[in-house]
């Protein structure tokens, strides 16, 4: 019988392991990794300044700012002054910055599809109330 610690270690692993290899796949290979992870917060959150950006990836401002000057060179993202607070920016995504997350969510939906075909039912459902329990776990 395996130790809690033991399991912790196994799940949290299995999921390094998973979330890399979904990672790698990219619409456009020439974004990184950090770059798509500002892609999505904006996608999913709307227009953040540059703080809130660096705070919900837990870095400094300046590490920030370096890879959202490299979204704004791209063209995937635009910075507008705050109507309310010139002293702000606000980090808004492009059409072109909304069409590589459409495009990247696409392809690492279809890769990880692919894989689950190779399941059986029993392990998909189970893989599904897994990420069930680690969304709880996630907001615990």
């Amino acid at each position: 019988m395996t130790t809690i610690s033991e399991q912790a270690t196994q799940v949290r692993l299995a999921v390094v392991r998973l979330s890399r290899r979904i990672r790698a796949e990219k619409a456009d290979d020439r974004v990184t990794d950090s770059q798509m992870t500002v892609l999505m917060h904006l996608t999913k959150h709307g227009s953040m300044t540059l703080s809130e950006l660096a705070e919900a990836e837990r870095i400094s401002a300046p590490s920030m700012n370096r890879t959202v000057d490299c979204l704004e060179t791209d063209g995937h993202i635009t910075r507008t002054p705050d109507e309310g607070d010139r002293r702000k920016t606000n980090i808004t995504l492009t059409p072109t910055g909304e069409g590589i997350v459409t495009a990247t969510v696409g392809v690492r939906n279809a890769w990880l599809t692919e894989h689950l075909r190779h399941l059986t039912a029993d392990e998909r459902a189970t893989l599904v109330a897994a990420a069930e329990i680690m969304g709880r776990l996630v907001t615990a």
